[in-house]
């Protein structure tokens, strides 16, 4: 085994990889950029090296440097991680000619599969089914659209080197192709520095399932079972468990040896994935084969009790495999939860920020516990622009599936975030949802399930404006409600308990809550509390019963009836959290914003985020029709058209193509 451990990535990945090594009394070095000076895989690592700047091209993806930085540091491997250089053949090849062990495959073995319509036509060869398309060299976009016409639509664009949801398209029409195809190339080009793509039918309620394969320099190769990876927003992951519901014994042993069959076909070595898509009747067609480990593999761990980085580890270093085909079972059911820094009632837009707060459950040993998390960040880290604004991960272990579902929402109850938005809620929906419950899984279910997953925003309840008012009252050093605040305080005159000689008190609260406002009032008279939000008022009692930094578990009777939460006071606002479910509320002072005037900014058309403009399609003075793509933004590797609202005039444009914006920047005039 390699005594130094250079670790090529970023975030949850280096982490877990940098926790296995020194497990193993492997040394580990990081890599940073310009924007991860402080982040948490630098501090979780022994040395670290500057890379470059904050874009990944300035820096993860710089070959050179990472090399030279495993030079300087004396380091006997690299793990690439996934994503940045992990399938990146020139990369791999480069480190075995500097006598570096690279912790993947060989380069030929990338090279082979690297390419999705290399690896369709080396599948086609071994008589793995195939899903209808072209996967050819010819990418004349007008050739392209040809053959999209002869397969018939719907039909899927897919980044020949893509992987991720990237450079990746689902096209109704044909009049739609070639507009769909630039933004796919476009995509491409800016995510994997190629921007050759296949085209392929899309097939209908499809489900996306992947084998876990791993072989060694020894000539041994097995599968560790499959992962369903259905669930998906975006052509991108965001629920994978495994085993697969419904899979029989023997679809598994048939896609499981398909898929060891593949990885000998090219000399594999090392982790990888190979996916196929299923249709309901059980017939599966062969999608690609990713040569990195993935983002969802702890899902394998968890039902099966082996650390695949210790095995990564321990292959590169020349080891067998530490496991036969026959010594591997399924050991109950995991589901894996993605995290995300983004607003799923906008699209899933990736929200930037600084984390006030993060509170996670808390983490288990490898393989050991109910619940584990997988993360990057930390409280005060900011999520920029430019990487993927995964948060952490959610991994449960349960005897069967509904265990697992379980534990689960417990995980994600655990779970707040303040200062970026996230998907947290829109898990729980989700974890709570029939269709997913039944395993009814195919990668339309988001979409299917839309009108439950993602409704209207509803107004905060009465307890929910309860606990956000108790945190106020907590915050000004009332952590608890008469008589226990009274009986706290052996001085009268420092007590903070609302008491009055002889009369009453009353305070009132203005919540901001989705644009409108709710007055609460909470008044005390002897020792009894009341609370009224709009429902007469109700018999009142609180208590805070502990606290973490700015975050506040708070406990209220309201009415009779008992509720919990976790409440974060911060700028203004009450992030209010509990079973799952988050709700903001703005606190209004009404002197702070006495000075307010009201203006009309109509007219203008803002960033939803940072990120740059990389085309634009009007100029001042065109006409323009509701729904006409204006511009397009690219933010963390994707594309975001801007389209305009309404009939008009292009007034004015703002930015060029090139210029970074700031969310909420004004990019485009239209008037009527």
């Amino acid at each position: 085994m390699f005594d130094t451990l250079l670790i090529a990535n970023r975030g949850e990945i280096a982490c877990r990889v940098a926790a296995t090594a020194r497990r193993l009394g492997i040394r580990t070095v990081a890599v940073y950029s310009d924007a991860d000076a402080n982040a948490r895989h630098v501090a979780a690592c022994d040395l670290a090296v500057h890379i470059g700047g904050a874009e990944p091209r300035a820096s993860y993806l710089r070959a050179d440097a990472i090399l030279q930085a495993a030079r300087d540091t004396g380091a006997g491997a690299i793990h690439p991680g996934y994503g940045f250089l992990s399938e990146n053949e020139a990369f791999a090849e480069a480190a075995e000619q500097a006598g570096i062990a690279f912790v993947g495959p060989p380069a030929s073995a990338i090279a082979a599969m690297g390419s999705k319509s290399a690896a369709k036509s080396l599948m086609e060869k071994a008589g793995v089914p195939l899903v209808p398309g072209y996967h050819g060299d010819n990418q004349d976009p007008q050739f392209l659209k040809e053959q999209a016409d002869a397969i018939g639509y719907p039909v899927l664009i897919k980044a020949s080197a893509g992987g991720g949801g990237k450079g990746m398209r689902v096209v109704e029409s044909s009049g739609a192709f070639l507009d769909a195809l630039a933004s796919c190339q476009r995509e491409a080009a800016s995510s994997f520095g190629d921007e050759r793509v296949l085209i392929e039918r899309y097939l209908q309620k499809p489900r996306h399932i992947e084998i876990q394969v791993f072989a060694d320099s020894h000539g041994n190769c097995v599968y560790l079972f499959e992962r369903d990876c259905s669930v998906q927003r975006r052509h991108q992951k965001v629920i994978e468990e495994a085993p697969a519901p419904g899979m029989t014994e023997e679809r598994r042993r048939a896609m499981g040896e398909a898929a060891v069959a593949a990885a000998r076909a090219v000399g594999y070595v090392g982790a990888g994935t190979v996916e196929f898509i299923a249709e309901p009747d059980g017939r599966f067609y062969f999608m690609e084969m990713n040569t990195r480990l993935q983002v969802e593999h702890p899902v394998t761990e968890m039902i099966t009790g082996h650390d695949l980085v210790e095995w990564q580890l321990r292959v590169a270093a020349g080891q067998p495999l530490p496991a036969r085909q026959e010594d591997l079972r399924i050991h109950g059911h995991a589901i894996e939860a993605r995290i995300y820094a983004e607003n799923p009632e906008k699209g899933f837009l990736p929200s930037i920020g600084t984390l006030a707060y993060l509170g996670l459950p808390a983490h288990v040993a490898f393989a050991n516990g109910d619940i584990r998390v997988d993360g990057g960040v930390r409280t005060g880290d900011t999520i920029t622009p430019f990487y993927d604004p995964m948060i952490a991960k959610l991994i449960v272990h349960g005897a069967d599936r509904d265990q697992a579902r379980a534990r689960m929402l417990q995980a994600l109850a655990q779970t707040q975030a303040v200062g970026v938005q996230t998907n947290v809620a829109f898990l729980a929906r989700l974890m709570r949802d029939s269709a997913f419950a039944a395993a009814d899984l195919d990668t339309g279910l988001i979409e299917r399930q839309r009108a439950t997953l993602l409704p209207e925003p509803a107004p905060a309840d009465a307890a929910t404006l309860a606990l956000a008012t108790a945190a106020v009252l907590a915050s000004q050093g009332q952590a608890q409600s008469a008589p226990h605040a009274a009986a706290a305080s052996a001085d009268p005159w420092a007590a903070r308990d609302g008491w009055r000689l002889g009369g009453r008190y009353q305070r009132q609260l203005q919540w901001i809550d989705n644009g409108e406002t709710r007055h609460v009032t909470v008044a005390r008279q002897g020792a009894d509390w009341t609370l009224d939000s709009g429902n007469g008022a109700q018999p009142f009692a609180w208590r805070a019963e502990d606290k973490h930094g700015p975050a506040r578990v708070l406990r209220i009777t309201l009415d009779g009836r008992e509720r919990a939460g976790t409440v974060v006071l911060h700028a203004d606002k009450a992030h209010v959290f509990g079973d799952g479910s988050a709700r903001v509320l703005d606190l209004y002072d009404p002197l702070a914003h006495a000075q307010d005037t009201q203006g009309d900014h109509g007219g203008g058309l803002t960033a939803p985020m940072p990120g740059k403009i990389i085309s634009i399609a009007v100029k001042a003075g065109d006409g323009v029709t509701k729904g006409q793509p204006l511009l397009v933004m690219e933010a963390m590797k994707m594309e975001h058209t801007i389209s305009a609202p309404a009939d008009g005039k292009v007034e004015e444009l703002f930015y060029a193509v090139g210029d970074q914006v700031a969310e909420g920047a004004e990019l485009v005039a239209i008037g009527a």
